[in-house]
């Protein structure tokens, strides 16, 4: 059977801390057909894919909706504001559970403890009916939510957070209910902690969730940046449409100011249009007839008009919001570490809960209170001080923030699994042509003989080569038009493949080509000359020697120019005391020249793309770590068997496809750049899981007794909740602080 492998992304509601995470990966991976499942809790979503001949979106619903939680629907890339609503309604239903029940807790305290106030309104009688009325009312609005997730998962046999917060809870009402009744002593009355104790849970929820939102920012940027609407040429009339009708092939219309629709060639009109958002560079990129562009450019200045050559689904914003959005949902194995001390902390606190009730049942203090009421204290505020919430968003709320600031940067980051292992890095192994270099030769310098001037040498050799598209002719095109050569249109053209060409300008006959070929026809090249020549090639350089009417006249020399800033980067990697290599397609000779000017030792050369693999499975099998930086196309194989493939690339499809890291902008600083970001980012989740864990150490003890033997007070159960949701609070503001992350690199 033909496997019809689908991947989908669905919103899923009421998870709330790490339990909720592991307990729905772990449901729809028993479903036959799932063949991955990545859920996470920061943005409440699922990233699932399964075999379309197994099993049906309904089935997955299902499942969801059968263990307790609630399938919202699949999102696409037009249901963000549909996500973003039902979000917003989300968060107005905890406020309004929130401010109710502080209203109605502070209301409760005031009665309890109105005394301290001056007004003790312990003497009415109807005292614990009234705060019963209040409470109960307050109970099913606010811990409704609580006590059905718990229901939920005691039916599938799922002991998650929701149990243990509905234990603690319903207790604290249900002993208050029984003193209300005189069933048990009256000072078992705990109405206003019950109620206080569901609004700090729910507020917890809340502040989470407001926190979580902004960590989806870099996404919503990028969202935003793709036009709604746009003006497309049908029949000779301009009609707007919504941007997802836009098709391939379909002419659209942009004026000054809007935003370019989607990616297209320009067949009409220039301007200059700012492509920040994709290089990161803030000079406006001028386009013309004939040049590509990428949807969510702006056009500045001119009157364009724009052949669609994507749909709107594949164009190039559209990826790169894919990638950054498929990326957070990925876990490095620092979040495995936590997944497993997850696993056995319910069970370890369930012990430490029922510990310390016993031990207080039976060595409590009398002459504060009852043992067994001091005991029932302890064994709720050990329940609800326990919530792992933190640990569920100390890694995606780390991995969102960084994953976000490198998208702001420039630097696509396809998964968590890279940035972990980029900190690890020991060995970078650089392509030369396309990364260490521009990629296009360049004319470096221009010797001329025989009482002949720079200019007119020029206006011979590009004129001979103005139909030409070889790269060498292009490059001695640009450099006439660079000089403001006005070129003549030869007379006649011939081409010596592999050797040069011969043409007739203003009557006068013009030879260039390589060494070779000009002794091939006789041309005379004296012993200086010859030096020069040798020289040259020595810099591996391509030289073009050009003669007119029999006399070598000038050597163009051409070359592949190296990036700005390569060598401060070799430089400062080596100074990280990394290992640094180079490998090209090119000749030995030439490679060894580009590694001398940037100080690098380590040169690999005359390999084909296959064989760049090699190398690095090589380097791999010495125990060496290696990222792999190279242009995104031939490279793609030593890309993919790196450890960590970085791809340099301006936006280029071919780019966002190959490597685990893609840097848009096509700078190399940004190497660095994503190096410290992914130190930085593995510090907050490091922290992150730290602060989850120091404050369960510290004040689960503290909960258990410890607080009482140190201070005679009992731990309140609310004091609980309030310490819980602190702790989550505190994880996800620290990994927001990525957001304020600015590269210290200077070169």
């Amino acid at each position: 059977m033909e496997n019809k492998k689908k991947q989908i992304k669905i919103k899923i509601g009421g998870m709330t801390c790490a339990s909720c995470v592991r307990r729905v990966e772990n449901s729809l991976k028993n479903l036959k057909g799932i063949l991955n499942v990545n859920v996470n809790l920061a943005t409440e979503s699922a990233i699932i894919t399964y075999d379309e001949n197994f099993l049906k979106i309904d089935n997955i619903k299902k499942r969801i909706d059968d263990i307790g939680y609630k399938f919202l629907g699949i999102s696409s890339d037009e249901g963000y504001e549909i996500d973003e609503k039902e979000k917003k309604k989300y968060i107005d239903k905890l406020k309004k559970r929130v401010y109710t029940g502080f209203g109605g807790g502070i209301l409760l305290l005031f009665l309890m403890y109105g005394e301290y106030l001056g007004l003790n309104f312990k003497n009415f009688k109807g005292l614990l009916f009234l705060q019963l009325l209040i409470a109960a009312p307050l109970m099913l609005y606010v811990g409704g939510p609580i006590f059905k997730k718990a229901l939920n998962g005691i039916k599938n046999k799922d002991l998650n957070m929701d149990v243990m917060y509905a234990i603690g809870i319903g207790s604290s009402f249900i002993s208050s209910l029984l003193a209300t009744f005189k069933i048990i002593p009256e000072n078992y009355n705990f109405y206003e902690a019950s109620v206080l104790l569901a609004a700090f849970l729910t507020l917890g929820r809340l502040l989470e969730n407001l926190a979580k939102n902004r960590t989806g920012e870099a996404i919503k940027k990028l969202i935003d940046l793709r036009p709604k609407e746009a003006t497309v040429l049908k029949d000779g009339k301009e009609l707007k449409i919504p941007i997802k009708e836009v098709k391939p092939g379909d002419i659209v219309l942009v004026k000054p100011g809007e935003k370019i629709p989607t990616d297209g060639i320009v067949i009409e009109g220039e301007s200059f249009l700012d492509e920040s958002m994709v290089r990161g560079e803030p000079i406006p990129e001028f386009k013309k007839k004939g040049d590509e562009v990428i949807g969510g450019t702006i056009n500045q200045n001119g009157y364009l008009k724009i052949k669609v050559t994507k749909d709107f689904k594949e164009t190039f914003l559209s990826q790169v919001i894919k990638l950054v959005e498929e990326a957070q949902y990925t876990k490095p194995q620092v979040q495995k570490l936590a997944d497993r001390i997850v696993t056995y902390f319910i069970p370890v606190v369930l012990i430490i809960a029922i510990s310390s009730y016993i031990f207080w049942r039976f060595f409590g203090n009398a002459n504060i209170m009852p043992p067994s009421l001091f005991a029932f204290i302890s064994l709720i505020s050990v329940l609800v001080i326990a919530c792992p919430c933190a640990f569920g968003l100390a890694t995606p709320t780390a991995i969102t923030a960084g994953i976000g600031k490198g998208a702001e940067l420039g630097i696509l980051i396809r998964n968590g699994e890279a940035l972990e292992t980029l900190k690890k890095i020991n060995t970078i192994i650089f392509d030369k042509t396309g990364t260490l270099t521009k990629g296009k030769p360049e004319v470096e310098s221009v010797i001329t003989f025989n009482n002949i001037k720079e200019e007119e040498l020029i206006l011979y050799a590009a004129s001979a080569e103005k139909n030409s598209e070889h790269p060498l002719a292009k490059a001695i095109l640009n450099y006439a038009e660079k000089i403001k050569i006005n070129l003549i249109e030869p007379e006649k053209f011939e081409s010596f493949p592999g050797k040069g060409i011969r043409a007739i300008i203003k009557g006068k006959e013009v030879y260039i080509g390589n060494k070779n070929f000009l002794r091939e026809i006789k041309i005379e090249i004296n012993k200086q000359i010859e030096k020069e020549i040798e020289k040259l090639e020595e810099e591996a350089k391509t030289l073009l020697l050009v003669a007119i009417d029999g006399k070598l006249k000038g050597i163009i020399s051409v070359s592949d120019r190296i990036k700005e800033n390569a060598k401060e980067i070799i430089s400062y990697l080596k100074k990280k005391k990394k290992k640094v290599y180079m490998i090209t397609g090119d000749t030995k000779k030439s490679g060894e020249a580009v590694a001398r000017k940037l100080s690098i030792d380590n040169v690999i050369a005359e390999v084909l793309p296959h064989e760049k693999r090699e190398k690095v499975k090589e380097l791999q099998k010495k125990g060496e770590i290696v990222a792999f930086i190279g242009d995104g196309i031939n490279d793609s194989p030593a890309l993919t068997q790196a450890d960590v493939g970085i791809a340099l690339g301006s936006g280029t499809d071919i780019a966002i496809e190959s490597g685990d890291i893609v840097l848009l902008r096509d700078d190399l600083r940004d190497v660095i750049i994503a190096m410290e970001l992914s130190i930085k980012t593995l510090n907050k989740i490091k922290q992150n899981i730290f602060w989850a864990l120091i404050y369960n150490i510290i004040l689960i003890p503290f909960a258990a007794g410890l607080f009482y033997l140190l201070f005679r007070v009992p731990f309140r159960p609310e004091w609980s909740a309030a310490a819980m949701a602190l702790s989550s609070i505190s994880v996800v503001t620290n990994s927001l602080l990525l957001k304020k992350y600015k590269p210290s690199l200077k070169i």
